[in-house]
């Protein structure tokens, strides 16, 4: 067993997420969906510092006016959960105590939860020198929620099974997003579960989620790094059913297409709406227009950018 940590505390930042393509199967016997996504890590972030401790315990601050009201500090956070399941397969005596600081929008479909998962990961791995790599980390990570692996490796990345098998896709240039904060948050099972009972009134014949035009157009516009058909080739399954839940996103998704957004959609299960602009200039316009009707809720971001990696780290005396 590993004893006293090399670090006295150790700061490691996560990105959040958005969803460029997020194509949903059939529902499964197992209760799950086959999934296919494309996601971008954007410079968004969660920061976490692992400070060696006798026991596990996390605290939690919002950043930027981000409403931290109702994160569990017990072992329902995945920070946390994520420092215990390190610490157990590696074999660490001693704890840890975890500061979160949080500036991914809570229940808002962009990863904050994964994050900080994926933080607490590097942290812990850095402050307890076990020097696991990536994708020993990813496992462990698969093991907590599908988009830690994700938020770990971080940049442009195809997902496919729950999302958390990955293969990196290269892009030519910076995407700027415009994100609409959502004034609450949706449940990815309750989002899910809409899905599925609209599907089932519609009658149509779900398809399943598998490597098809759309894939192919979004990979094609990363690769030529032209936002304009990024654009057009955006798509998200879930979409529907979260605009169905929560109908406010719909006028958000129109205000930001009058704005002069390229396009927009609901982001991974919302209910954060990401705008899609040409140029980082021109995301600051959008959001501009957007500010007088939804103030503080507009952010600009802009992808893809690293995973999961230490800020800093004070060694111990």
């Amino acid at each position: 067993m590993l004893s006293a940590p090399a670090q006295a505390a150790v700061t490691a930042r996560a990105p959040a997420k958005v969803n460029l393509l997020l194509e949903v199967g059939p529902l499964r016997d197992d209760g799950y969906h086959d999934l296919l996504t494309v996601f971008q890590a954007l410079d968004l972030a969660e920061d976490v510092t692992a400070t060696a401790a006798d026991g596990f315990s996390v605290e939690v601050e919002g950043a930027g006016g981000v409403d931290v009201t109702g994160v569990p500090l017990d072992e329902r956070n995945l920070a946390l959960r994520a420092a215990l399941l390190l610490a157990e397969r590696a074999g660490v005596r001693g704890g840890v105590h975890l500061s979160v600081r949080k500036g991914v929008p809570v229940a808002g479909g962009m990863a904050g939860g994964s994050a900080d998962a994926a933080a607490a990961l590097v942290a812990c791995d850095a402050l307890w020198q076990l020097h696991l790599g990536l994708d020993a980390l990813g496992e462990l990570g698969a093991e907590l929620g599908a988009d830690v692996p994700f938020c770990l490796h971080g940049r442009t990345a195809v997902g496919t099974g729950r999302g958390d098998r990955l293969v990196p896709v290269l892009t030519a240039a910076p995407f700027h997003w415009v994100l609409v904060l959502a004034g609450r948050g949706l449940s990815t099972p309750a989002v899910f579960a809409e899905c599925d009972r609209l599907r089932e009134v519609s009658g149509a014949p779900v398809p399943e989620a598998d490597a098809g035009e759309r894939l192919r157009a979004v990979e094609a516009a990363l690769r030529a790094g032209d936002p304009a058909a990024l654009g057009a080739a955006l798509a998200n399954d879930l979409q529907e059913a979260a605009c169905s839940l929560a109908p406010e996103l719909s006028g958000t998704l129109a205000a930001g297409a009058a704005a002069g957004a390229l396009a927009g959609l609901v982001s991974g299960s919302g209910p954060t709406v990401a705008l899609l602009a040409a140029s980082a200039p021109h995301a600051r316009r959008v959001a501009a227009a957007l500010r007088p009707a939804l103030g503080e809720r507009v952010r600009t971001a802009t992808g893809p950018v690293p995973g999961a990696r230490v800020l800093e780290a004070v060694r111990a005396r």
